[in-house]
């Protein structure tokens, strides 16, 4: 029997009731394609694999892999590090749903995984640390609100389902987790170079909070080019709106 690996954050899901609810509301039909992000123990799997669906794993332990492929033979296993998944070379190149109790060390990184191939995902229903769950789906002028909560804001539909206490682990975290279902958008409103823009201002902006726009973007867009946008630079990032920033990214003159 594998121990939990501290290094790849496993903590493993043992609740049948929180199991059942996570999968009762991620609610798989036939035929549908579904990559579980680190099966571990299988926990979900063993729910998933009863439906007739097309299921992937993409497991990063080489060891659990061995036990999930003698346990699940049909599960089609991809034993990588999910980040370094192509979606398109290792899994399918049609639009499919995600599922997964996710480590907390790597939380930010498998969103923006995520968010990067929202035209190949149709939705995701994933287990994070709660705290982390607050944050994205936070409002503007809250201390909460950040790049993430923009680029959930941008990139998805998003909802905090339900809360999960950490006694349902093994090993118990030291902190409580939540539920959030994504419902990605197909097309953006920006295109690939506006896009680019619009993460260099939120990063720029958020990793200097404390300063106006005026100061925090003056590298990005002078003092002369401010004054010729439509737009309030003396608020701060954590003041500023989704459209706010999309104002930014497609009027953006450096």
């Amino acid at each position: 029997m594998n121990r939990p690996k501290k290094s790849l954050g496993q903590n493993f899901l043992q609740d049948k009731n929180i199991i059942k609810k996570i999968i009762d509301a991620f609610n798989p039909t036939e035929n549908e394609t579904i990559v579980e992000i680190g099966p571990g123990k299988g926990a979900l799997t063993d729910e998933l694999i009863t439906k007739k669906i097309n299921l992937f794993g993409v497991e990063i332990d080489k060891n659990l892999c061995e036990e999930l492929r003698i346990k699940y033979p049909n599960l089609q296993l991809v034993n990588k590090d999910f980040l370094k998944v192509d979606f398109e070379k290792d899994i399918t190149n049609t639009r499919c749903r995600v599922i997964g109790n996710i480590p907390y060390y790597a939380t930010s990184q498998i969103l923006l995984k995520l968010f990067e191939n929202h035209r190949l995902i149709k939705d995701a229903l994933i287990m994070m640390q709660l705290e982390v769950a607050q944050r994205l789906i936070s409002q503007p002028k809250t201390k909460e609100y950040g790049i993430l909560s923009v680029y959930t804001n941008f990139y998805s539909e998003a909802k905090l389902l339900f809360k999960v206490s950490k006694n349902v682990f093994y090993p118990k975290p030291e902190v409580d987790s939540a539920v959030v279902h994504f419902k990605f958008n197909e097309k953006l409103e920006l295109n690939e170079i506006e896009i680019e823009l619009f993460r260099i201002i939120i990063r720029t902006a958020f990793n200097q909070r404390r300063k106006t726009l005026r100061n925090s973007l003056r590298k990005l867009i002078n003092v002369e080019n401010q004054e010729k946008l439509k737009f309030d630079f003396n608020r701060r990032a954590e003041e500023l709106s989704l459209n706010d920033f999309l104002y930014l990214a497609k009027n953006f003159k450096p």
